[in-house]
């Protein structure tokens, strides 16, 4: 069974820097992209950052120059490296991975739990 488990959110302070972990595993075959979404409390969840394999990658508008989205190809994990947080970053962070199971078809819709990122003085 495909597992997302994400690591390393917390409370920071405005114009501080944090970094996201995600680790997927169970029996993976392909892994096409990952990616990171967040989502605020009242508000849709959006995307953050994607990165295909061997491929593009993406960022939404609002974090361009302050956030870095690195995958680590071996291990099958996905890194969000935060910097200059705004209070406007407070969201869960969510991880997502579009992939494909040994034996199954691909599915763009694996997602970790989330881990909170609040950016409060």
């Amino acid at each position: 069974q495909v597992q997302l488990v994400e690591s390393g959110g917390g409370l920071v302070q405005p114009g501080g820097s944090l970094r996201l972990s995600c680790a997927v595993s169970g029996g993976i075959f392909t892994i096409y992209a990952m990616g990171w979404y967040r989502q605020a409390p009242g508000k849709q969840r959006e995307l953050v950052a994607a990165k295909i394999s061997g491929g593009t990658t993406n960022y939404a508008d609002s974090v361009k120059g302050r956030f870095t989205i690195s995958r680590d190809y071996n291990r099958n994990m996905v890194y969000l490296q935060m910097n200059s947080l705004k209070p406007e970053d407070t969201a869960v962070y969510y991880c997502n991975a579009d992939l494909a199971v040994l034996g199954g078809t691909r599915n763009p819709n694996y997602w970790g739990q989330g881990t909170q990122v609040t950016v409060s003085s």
